[in-house]
């Protein structure tokens, strides 16, 4: 197959993911007239590219004729989630975090700005946090993506942060570049990130770096309501998210080894 016939190729597959997204992201279902004003297709490409998507199904209609992600996306989010190493590594951790803690323990891996969170053990209290598996959040204002953030090398970290846009969740989120890089600094210093109602209002947490032999960059958190996890508690728990990260960082040396 010649290079010509391979750029058309990864160009339609790069053009259908991008319909996957802005479908499997969105808020609601979509009209074709709403995907048609964010795309950049033709009418006729695109109403192609959507029939082809239905057809595999991984993208449904409703009644109305809206597009919503397919039942298939599902099978895939969940063989994916069962078979991730990383995440089977790190439970038996995540579980002990949680039972030495009491609250929420999330897992989240670094994908270009964001945490998509991979695990989560809830806490056993009665105000519980609605965070889900498979969901992403920017790395700038969480405790996981502040930790996994810091254990880039300096270069890696400027080139991350170069296109990043503050958006001011709360009115204590980082605005700027220059807060987050000293934020970022102090966590190197310390071990741990905490979050203290910087993405959601009433919301803290206190997160550890995660990085493996095979490139993997993530965090590990305990999360609660900030009326319940005072800034002792968040101290007092420090040392043992350390601990947890420092446990999944071994076993993921032991179990997996460096990538080839």
């Amino acid at each position: 197959m010649g290079e010509t016939s391979r750029s058309r190729e990864t160009g339609t597959l790069g053009k259908l993911m991008a319909l996957l997204d802005l479908v499997a992201l969105a808020d609601r279902p979509m009209r074709f007239t709403d995907i048609l004003a964010l795309s950049d297709q033709p009418r006729g490409t695109l109403h192609r590219q959507l029939s082809h998507l239905v057809e595999e199904d991984l993208l449904e209609t409703d009644r109305e004729g809206r597009y919503l992600p397919g039942i298939r996306l599902l099978h895939l989010a969940s063989r994916s989630w069962a078979r991730n190493e990383f995440r089977m590594v790190a439970e038996p951790h995540l579980r002990v975090l949680q039972g030495q803690t009491g609250e929420t323990v999330h897992l989240g891996v670094l994908r270009g700005d964001e945490v998509i969170y991979l695990d989560k053990v809830e806490g056993r209290q009665s105000v519980r946090m609605y965070s889900q598996i498979g969901n992403a959040s920017p790395a700038y204002c969480t405790g996981v993506g502040k930790a996994a953030l810091s254990a880039l090398d300096d270069l890696d970290l400027k080139t991350r942060l170069s296109g990043m846009v503050f958006h001011p969740y709360t009115e204590y989120t980082h605005r700027d570049i220059e807060s987050l890089l000293e934020d970022i600094n102090v966590i190197r210093a310390r071990g741990h990130a905490f979050d203290l109602e910087e993405h959601e209002s009433g919301i803290c947490c206190v997160a550890a770096p995660i990085h493996s032999d095979d490139g993997t960059l993530a965090g590990v958190s305990v999360t609660g309501p900030a009326y319940r996890v005072t800034s002792e508690k968040l101290q007092e728990w420090a040392p043992l998210v350390r601990g947890a990260a420092a446990s999944i960082m071994q076993d993921m040396h032991s179990r997996l080894g460096p990538r080839r």
